[in-house]
């Protein structure tokens, strides 16, 4: 359960620095990465003059399971977000496999976005684009940002600002210059796409709103955990769908037949701005996808240190640095984790793999609800959802829903890496024992 004071039980020894602000900049980063780069070609090319109503219907689902993550998070104050609440719920073996889970996800999603942006990178530098000098270049991020959050969450919080302010200028410069373009056939009755199609499409789309998740892990790390966090999500979240809502209705209105483009938007900013465009919309895709790499390793490794101090991984990932006060070991970790996970697929396959996992992680925080108002009850001022479980369950039902429409080897390599992780479990709680 959340801490009353937080600084002995939900820290274990991490400093209380990150502010209100601070989370909406992680849930920010941690969700505007290389989707919002790479999906509206995507869209374009699966629902045309609809895609941008792809962006809404996905911004309404992410807001149903906003509005639990926000409710649950208001009961604790302690470092691991689902690793703690699957645990308080369900117990330590529901709360490891939650961060197991979402761990795989981060690291997916993180190794995904790493070719993204060495990709982009290639528009300046060609040899990027592929073979050794490509996944050198991943591999460097994985090591500098790594070297960055052992240093401490401060540097880590500096970085994800500065990167925040570099990866919205470009986007909003894109809309804004975009919009006198705008088709209006867009909101006068476009067709809906194939409904054989759709829970396919939503799916790939979906992973544009993932990794807000990030802000809730580090609570052990907040002035103020209960109130900061669930504040920071619902608006972030808000801002984040209309922005997507715009950036879509500017790319199908600039050029409908994008659909083929692997670099979308440097390529609507060519047509806005010539050269010179595209090569700012290329740096600030190369800044965004930098700070949602940057959100990534503040925050996953804090699941892994989490999980080690309540017994379920070796004491070894639980170590914090005697000098900067950070989980460098399972910093460390992740970043290898992540490395190896870049350097065995691409893009596409490791987003798909990612957004599967995460709406598993969501559908069983979801559940932790009713078990949690049981156990725990309400405290004053607490954030509180109306209607009581029907937006936990209008949550639930669609999340299911897009989860069914994954691959088999998703499912398969996911099952494995649960089958890896109870095998881990039962190893370090004997060995505990």
């Amino acid at each position: 359960m959340g801490s009353p004071s937080g600084d002995q039980k939900g820290g274990l020894g991490l400093r209380r620095e990150i502010s209100q602000l601070g989370f909406g900049a992680i849930a920010l980063n941690g969700t505007i990465g290389a989707g919002i780069f790479a999906l509206p070609a995507i869209a374009v090319d699966h629902a045309g003059l609809f895609s941008p109503w792809l962006f809404v219907l996905c911004g309404l689902l992410i807001m149903l399971i906003v509005l639990v993550f926000a409710r649950v998070a208001s009961y604790f104050d302690d470092t691991g977000g689902p690793v703690t609440y699957a645990g308080a719920a369900f117990g330590p073996f529901a709360g490891f496999q939650a961060g197991w889970l979402l761990t795989l996800s981060r690291a997916a999603a993180f190794a995904a976005n790493a070719h993204l942006m060495v990709t982009y990178a290639g528009w300046f530098w060609p040899p990027l684009l592929d073979g050794l000098w490509h996944n050198s270049g991943v591999l460097l991020i994985c090591a500098l940002l790594a070297l960055i959050n052992v240093i401490g969450v401060r540097q880590g919080m500096l970085a994800l600002f500065a990167l925040t302010l570099l990866k919205l200028l470009p986007l909003i410069l894109l809309v804004l210059l975009g919009l006198g373009q705008v088709n209006p056939e867009i909101f006068t009755g476009t067709p809906l796409p194939p409904m054989d199609s759709l829970g396919e499409t939503l799916l790939i789309v979906f992973y544009a709103f993932v990794g807000f998740e990030s802000a809730v892990i580090p609570a052990g790390e907040a002035r103020n955990a209960r109130r900061d966090i669930p504040l920071a999500l619902v608006r972030t979240i808000l801002a984040i769908t209309l922005f997507y809502f715009l950036i879509q209705v500017v790319t199908v209105s600039v050029a409908p037949g994008i659909g083929s483009s692997k670099t979308p938007l440097a390529d609507v900013a060519m047509i806005l701005m010539g050269t010179a465009g595209a090569a700012i919309l290329t740096i600030g895709a190369v800044f965004s996808i930098s700070g949602n790499l940057t959100a990534s390793m503040l925050s996953a490794p804090r699941m892994v240190y989490a999980m080690a101090h309540i017994g379920s991984m070796p004491a070894w990932f639980g170590a914090v640095h005697a000098r900067y006060q950070t989980p460098a070991n399972a910093i460390v970790s992740y970043a290898i984790f992540s490395a190896v996970l870049a350097l065995s697929g691409g893009f596409v396959w490791l987003a798909a793999m990612s957004t599967v996992v995460r709406l598993l992680v969501y559908v069983g925080c979801i559940a932790t609800l009713p078990i949690l108002h049981r156990k725990i009850g309400e405290y004053p001022d607490q954030f509180r959802l109306p209607g009581g479980m029907t937006i936990p369950v209008m949550a639930l039902l669609p999340s299911l829903w897009l989860a069914s429409h994954a691959s088999l080897k998703s499912w398969l390599v996911t099952t494995a890496f649960m089958a890896a992780g109870a095998a881990l479990y039962t190893f370090t709680r004997r060995r505990n024992a």
